[in-house]
């Protein structure tokens, strides 16, 4: 984040990650889900309120399934973002995250330009998939959903991947599954490394939730919880 993590954290999110060629995209996940396409998502922002406050970070990782049935993150796409005019920006917020929205490194663009460039993205991983929609995975969704939700209607966008109002809440798999819902207690029983020191950054958060996820989702196939048809399994 920018007032803690310097340059690096910077260039960092707004580049967007090279992707992993293998697995290659697949239709086994439109299977697996309905025809829906996981995305993991997480936000950074200046208050709780996404109707007036400022949505300032967004992360998305892609994940891919292997012929196996095992999810695998592949990609991550993220910027910092412009405050929307009038947003508010919530001191106790901004103290937590340790964003500078006027940092001269910060390299911010706008919330149409960030929504617009990474759902075009998805919708190619979509189209690469035979997915219909893409479904936002967030820890604690329904907040990621809200601001993300917010910002589309704010901005007049039409045309994006997520469905509107379902989502996949690792608060509560990691609960079914370890028996904690705080994503760092989550991932210490998962056996996922997380550094306090980068918490709060829209990228880390993301992909420590899309490890979560994609290892809750595998070891559930594992113990045999979805039932792979024949004639979808190479051999």
């Amino acid at each position: 984040m920018t007032g803690r993590r310097g340059l690096g954290a910077f260039r960092k999110a707004i580049r967007y990650a090279a992707f992993m060629t293998e697995p290659a995209p697949n239709s086994l996940i439109s299977r697996r889900f309905r025809s829906f396409l996981p995305v993991i998502v997480d936000v950074e922002t200046g208050g709780l309120n996404p109707q007036t406050d400022a949505l300032l970070e967004i992360a998305a990782v892609i994940i891919r399934m292997d012929w196996q049935g095992h999810l695998l993150p592949v990609g991550t796409l993220a910027h910092h973002i412009q405050p929307f005019p009038g947003a508010r920006l919530d001191p106790a917020s901004m103290a937590i995250n340790g964003i500078d929205p006027d940092h001269p490194f910060r390299f911010a663009v706008p919330e149409a330009e960030a929504l617009n460039a990474i759902f075009r993205e998805i919708r190619r991983e979509m189209r690469d998939t035979g997915c219909s929609r893409a479904v936002l995975v967030g820890h604690n969704a329904f907040f990621d959903m809200a601001f993300l939700n917010a910002a589309v209607e704010r901005n007049r966008i039409k045309r994006s991947p997520f469905h509107p109002f379902s989502s996949f809440d690792t608060a509560t798999l990691a609960g079914l599954a370890y028996g904690q819902t705080v994503l760092a207690k989550a991932l210490k029983a998962a056996g996922i490394p997380w550094n306090e020191h980068e918490a709060h950054s829209a990228i880390y958060d993301a992909e420590r939730t899309a490890e979560l996820f994609c290892q809750i989702v595998n070891r559930w196939q594992d113990l045999g919880g979805w039932a792979m048809e024949d004639d979808l399994v190479r051999d």
